[in-house]
């Protein structure tokens, strides 16, 4: 356990921090779940065009790094010309 109060805010902050990383990541993955599982080709453009602002912000944010989020659009861009196919 830490004795500096300092030491204490930081663990505190840190859990804070950590818990809304969590649910950015939780929302990233459900938004990348729903574009592959799409049946139709107007269901994958329509969750692919929802999924773009969520994956920008989560980078933007600091979860995710930048390349990271270009790599799951680009993937899911694969994805949605697959299915239009």
């Amino acid at each position: 356990m830490a004795n500096h109060k300092s030491a204490i805010k930081r663990i505190r902050t840190n859990r804070e921090q950590q818990a809304r990383n969590r649910q950015w990541m939780s929302r990233l993955r459900t938004v990348v779940k729903a574009v592959r599982k799409a049946s139709t080709p107007e269901e994958a453009k329509a969750a692919f065009e929802k999924a773009v602002p969520i994956i920008d912000s989560t980078a933007r944010k600091g979860v995710i790094h930048k390349n990271a989020a270009a790599r799951h659009k680009a993937r899911l861009s694969n994805v949605l010309k697959a299915i239009s196919a």
